[in-house]
């Protein structure tokens, strides 16, 4: 029984949305009179969705009403601006073509706004991206195994056939949450010892490293399989 499905996370494991986040955020903490945000701590608040990433960059204990306010202004702005310096991170376009060569169906599991999620696969990725899924009001968010769930259904997948690959703490509770093993990328937005402590089954240091992982995989799994 060998793998023929990947889910990816998105900001931080296959695009760098880092310097369009933050600056959309910052348009928003300027029109309204808030602290600027540097780009570290913008880093460090990416990962739990748009409310959240507002909510964080807002002063503690602002209301709920202005929370959402701002995060209005910061959806408006971010629609317009997020492709301003956004990127694949090298090997991305590559490897994920390899992948479909190799047979294997990819997705997409996001915890960014549904609509951004979709556009920014179909504009960075040409089709190597089989679907895509972010934030919706049908589903619960990231960790919770939701998305996951929607996207192994529309992909015709099984837990066991299937790796989820991801950045972050969240996309490893994630990957537990919904049953499938997790594959932890260091080029992202948090660090080798977040990735560690939170459970990853595997990390990888490049991008094409996946590939290669892919194939030990198979084989491991292939061989086991002879065994039983």
């Amino acid at each position: 029984m060998n793998y023929d499905t990947i889910l990816f996370d998105l900001d931080g494991t296959l695009l760098n949305t880092l310097d369009d986040l933050a600056d959309s955020v910052n348009a928003v903490m300027d029109k309204e009179g808030y602290r600027q945000k540097t780009k570290e701590e913008i880093r460090e608040f990416i990962g739990d969705g748009l409310k959240t990433l507002m909510e964080r960059s807002l002063p503690s204990g602002t209301p709920e009403k202005e929370i959402l306010r701002c995060l209005a202004m910061f959806r408006e702005i971010y629609q317009r601006e997020m492709q301003n310096q956004t990127k694949p991170y090298d090997e991305i376009p590559a490897v994920l073509k390899r992948l479909k060569e190799m047979g294997i169906k990819v997705g997409v599991v996001s915890n960014k706004a549904d609509e951004a999620t979709k556009e920014m696969c179909t504009h960075y990725f040409q089709g190597n991206v089989d679907f895509a899924i972010g934030d919706n009001p049908e589903r619960k968010k990231k960790p919770d195994p939701d998305n996951v769930y929607a996207a192994l259904q529309q992909l015709g997948s099984d837990k066991d056939k299937t790796l989820y690959v991801g950045d972050s703490n969240i996309d490893v509770m994630t990957a537990k949450n919904a049953g499938l093993n997790c594959v932890g990328v260091t080029w992202g937005y948090r660090s080798l010892e977040t990735l560690l402590e939170a459970g990853a089954d595997h990390i990888i240091e490049q991008p094409n490293q996946l590939v290669t992982l892919v194939e030990t995989l198979q084989i491991t799994r292939g061989e086991k399989d002879e065994q039983r």
